[in-house]
């Protein structure tokens, strides 16, 4: 008790220099968890991704459709459980700056393919029997203000026209991983209309989405879906739902590396001045600590003051940091609006900026603990405090 008394005194002599290096720890260690959350919200699609379902998409590319009498070849395939589809649509909604996924798609068997968006009874059914109706995120909802009965105007881009569509439903999330940020309406809608405008891109889609019945047998009946189609005009590449959100991420790999390198150089950089904070400190205390050897108190009790000091610093300002995170995270992902749809701190993020605050103050403590303990009782008692 009377040790953790001298540590908490000897943490506040030099009240400013505490309070200045406490607040950069905090900086520090806020900084580290919002860009580890960063990293976090680029990959949450994949880990939000279904092990029970696959994607089936054309070998050449994404941009290059399927026909949709495939639908009733994959349904035949064994281990197929269900089946649904979608078009990536890509319009624009007053400017190119509000951006957000839209997708054209079969709407019952969407849903339930996809039982995690959860839709109110009434609002599905409106939202199924009106053709040009739309169902949109709760989040994508909050951020244009729309409510139900709203007209939602949208400028096309890879399908050419304006369109306009009807808000019908409000979905939420079943998980907090669920992504509230997405724009749906019927397939049905968008070729009849391509039918009259632009007949040779009707019937068809860009992508299938294929429920199975064990996910265990996934690369089996990835396989047996490919190989129905080879050697047609337009061969399938099938591959699980988390693999197809991992190769989106592939994309940007170097910048989530980047992000990573960063959020870990801050933590270097405060634990630098850190150890140089504690330094100061036992340069300063030199002369008492050799006073303490010359009284009986052993090495390691004068360590353990150093080190008691530097990690009760570094942990306070890593508690401040931890609580203050969640509130920046929430105004950052306002701030951000659909461009992170999930954007939560998770309890892996916390847990690394509690190691990151405690190894920094451990490590600040190692050069003047060792110091201390070295000193002659003679040069220490010659040093002026």
């Amino acid at each position: 008790m009377y040790l953790l008394k001298l540590i908490l005194r000897n943490s506040l002599r030099h009240k400013l220099r505490t309070i200045l290096t406490t607040l950069g720890i905090v900086i520090a260690v806020l900084a580290f968890g919002l860009l580890q959350t960063v990293v976090d919200a680029w990959y949450a699609g994949a880990e939000a991704a279904s092990s029970t379902r696959l994607v089936t998409r054309n070998a050449i590319s994404l941009v290059f459709p399927l026909p949709i009498n495939y639908a009733d070849r994959i349904r035949q395939v064994n281990g197929v459980k269900r089946i649904s589809w979608a078009n990536w649509f890509g319009g624009v909604y007053i400017s190119e700056r509000n951006f957000f996924p839209q997708l054209a798609v079969e709407p019952r068997s969407y849903l339930e393919l996809f039982p995690e968006y959860v839709v109110d009874p009434d609002q599905l059914k409106a939202f199924l029997a009106d053709r040009k109706g739309c169902a949109v995120g709760r989040k994508l909802a909050q951020t244009y203000g729309w409510r139900l009965g709203d007209t939602v105007p949208l400028r096309g881009t890879i399908f050419p026209g304006n369109w306009e569509f009807v808000v019908r439903a409000i979905y939420g999330g079943r998980e907090a991983n669920t992504d509230e940020a997405q724009f749906f309406f019927h397939w049905d809608y968008l070729n009849e209309t391509l039918r009259k405008t632009a007949p040779r891109r009707a019937d068809s889609t860009g992508i299938y989405f294929v429920g199975i019945d064990d996910a265990d047998r996934a690369a089996e009946i990835a396989a047996a879906i490919d190989s129905t189609f080879r050697n047609s005009l337009a061969e399938t590449l099938t591959e699980t739902e988390k693999a197809f959100q991992l190769g989106f991420v592939s994309m940007s790999e170097s910048i989530v590396a980047a992000i990573r390198i960063v959020s870990f150089l801050v933590i270097l950089i405060i634990m630098a001045v850190m150890a140089n904070t504690m330094a100061m400190a036992a340069r300063e205390r030199l002369s008492e600590y050799a006073t303490l050897k010359a009284l009986g108190f052993r090495p390691a009790y004068l360590r353990r003051l150093i080190a008691g000091e530097s990690v009760l610093i570094a942990l306070t300002g890593g508690a401040i940091g931890i609580g203050l995170t969640f509130p920046a995270a929430q105004a950052f992902s306002a701030k951000m609006g659909t461009l992170f749809p999930v954007f939560q701190v998770s309890a892996q993020t916390v847990g690394l900026q509690v190691v990151a605050a405690a190894v920094v103050g451990a490590v600040a403590a190692v050069a003047p603990s060792i110091r201390v303990s070295r000193v002659r009782i003679v040069d220490g008692l010659r040093a002026v405090a």
